[in-house]
């Protein structure tokens, strides 16, 4: 867990937590899954910064990037200001934070993109602790976690409990190159904090 990590105290500075803004503007966000189980977050046609945010929902530094600047995120991508990509990792090769990590990846492949920001809340809110330690995300957890934040379909518990999607979480995992979660690029170029969206012209 290196890298990025510093990152953290000057982005979680500078946004705050809000939700998204009402009206017509909220109702154009989209978000959409993509064939690497990445989900893109924006308003169609916006001619917005594209900001890649990799994230391992094992990584206690990803949660406090979550709960410190998350709300803020979505708003400017409800703003139109900004396109967020959430991409799912998992960067510990160490047990049990390794597999915790590859359940509750595989896990979120399995909910509808209707459904998936809420589960993201419900993965960051019961991340397993301390952190190294303890196992966590059990497919009964993470199940329940699910129906919590709406899913309904019926094939999600199956998708769940037989980790249909492990394999192919580590698969696209294997060709991602990052020194560590939380990492940040905007426009593929790496990050520190939000400043250079504004120096693009946009408002934070």
């Amino acid at each position: 867990m290196v890298g990025a990590f510093v990152a953290l105290a000057v982005l979680a500075g500078l946004l705050i937590i809000a939700g998204l803004p009402k009206g017509s503007a909220a109702q154009d966000v989209k978000l959409v899954r993509r064939a690497d189980g990445s989900m893109l977050l924006g308003r169609p046609g916006a001619d917005a910064p594209v900001l890649d945010l990799f994230e391992d929902f094992d990584c206690p530094f990803c949660k406090e990037l979550h709960e410190t600047s998350g709300r803020r995120l979505e708003q400017m991508v409800g703003e139109g200001k900004l396109t967020v990509v959430f991409h799912t990792v998992t960067i510990f090769t160490d047990e049990p934070s390794r597999s915790n990590s590859i359940r509750a990846a595989a896990a979120a492949r399995c909910v509808p993109s209707a459904n998936w920001l809420a589960f993201r809340d419900k993965l960051y809110g019961m991340q397993p602790a301390p952190h190294g330690q303890a196992t966590g995300y059990t497919v009964e957890e993470l199940v329940a976690a699910g129906r919590s934040a709406g899913v309904t379909d019926a094939g999600f518990e199956q998708c769940v409990t037989s980790q249909r999607h492990a394999g192919k979480h580590l698969e696209d995992n294997a060709k991602i190159r990052i020194d560590g979660t939380p990492t940040l690029l905007l426009d593929g170029r790496p990050i520190r904090d939000l400043s250079a969206i504004e120096q693009q012209g946009t408002s934070v």
